[in-house]
């Protein structure tokens, strides 16, 4: 009970605080340690297609076995210190593994630049939190990109965590990040990670499975509660929710592009390179700027009601044990 207690003072501490800039940040030094091991590895590991999947495959295991350790080593210890010490740490750490004030506070500096500084200001704002190609994006290229990043990370940066968290504390946090982080860095079909990255992806595909379906399941219901369309919701997400190539990033942005009554994705460049993806959801109105604070609140209403969900889901199974 008390790692659904810090859970619960995690998410608050992560909307009210976000992501302090210049404090230690677990996720920067799990990116730092898939670096070194990415140079390790590819020194040690032949440069062929074998060889790089199976590098791939050791960059898993080790940055996830690692980084899991790490944190539960560290709350054993603080625990074993003191229950007040152990607790106010794991509540830190659930904090750093949620995501939902700084998505929200990085969306909105793009429609903020859209609106003061126009599109140039927007493209740049926008390029922060997307993979894609954003200098040649028009507005209405800059608000699809920035939706879509939210509804997209309503499942990654928040729902995915709290499910990983309400059953296993923050260390199965750290882990569920991990290998999130690790597809957001290796997990590309490109040339160099054609091979390398293949297995942090399937990982991730894995890891997303249940957490997208119930991200975009909720997000459908609650539509409703911030005045958005529910009936649209679940009509786009029952009809697109497939139109990706990835298993799980639909899902989300299927149940957001209805609820908004507004179309997303289609044709997109990453790298130079144009990916003829599929339209998700119908083109009744033109995307616009409100509709970036609009995707905000359905993706908060999405985390509260998963986190409300998680527990109480969970609190059952301890009382059944």
């Amino acid at each position: 009970m008390i790692h659904l207690a810090a859970l619960f003072v995690g998410f608050g501490l992560d909307l009210l605080l976000g992501d302090p800039h210049g404090m230690p940040h677990p996720i920067r030094a799990i990116g730092k340690l898939i670096e070194v091991s990415e140079r390790i590895l590819r020194r040690v590991f032949p440069a062929t297609p074998a060889g790089e999947r199976v590098a791939g495959v050791v960059l898993v295991v080790v940055v996830a076995v690692l980084s899991t350790t790490i944190a539960a080593i560290l709350l054993w210890v603080s625990y074993r210190i003191n229950l007040w010490l152990g607790f106010a740490l794991e509540a830190v750490l659930c904090s750093f593994m949620l995501a939902s004030r700084s998505l929200r506070d990085e969306s909105m500096k793009v429609s903020t630049a859209l609106k003061t500084k126009g599109v140039n200001a927007a493209r740049r704002a926008v390029s922060m939190i997307v993979g894609r190609d954003t200098e040649n994006l028009d507005e209405e290229g800059v608000l699809r990109a920035t939706v879509e990043t939210v509804a997209e990370n309503t499942c990654d940066g928040v729902v995915a965590p709290i499910l990983f968290m309400a059953m296993g504390g923050a260390p199965a946090g750290v882990l569920y990040k991990a290998v999130n982080t690790m597809d957001s860095m290796v997990g590309y079909k490109n040339d160099r990670y054609q091979y390398f990255g293949t297995a942090a992806a399937r990982i991730d595909d894995l890891f997303n499975f249940i957490p997208a379906r119930v991200s975009g399941l909720l997000m459908c219901v609650m539509a409703r509660l911030v005045g958005l369309n529910t009936a649209g919701a679940w009509r786009i997400f029952k009809r697109d929710r497939r139109n990706h190539a990835s298993p799980n990033s639909a899902h989300t942005e299927a149940a957001c592009a209805g609820a908004l009554g507004v179309q997303l994705a289609g044709p997109t460049s990453y790298f130079g390179k144009v990916a003829d993806k599929p339209f998700i959801g119908d083109n009744t109105r033109p995307i616009e700027v409100d509709d970036v604070a609009r995707a905000n609140k359905l993706m908060l209403a999405t985390a509260v009601s998963a986190l409300l969900i998680s527990s109480i889901l969970m609190i059952v199974v301890y009382r059944i044990i």
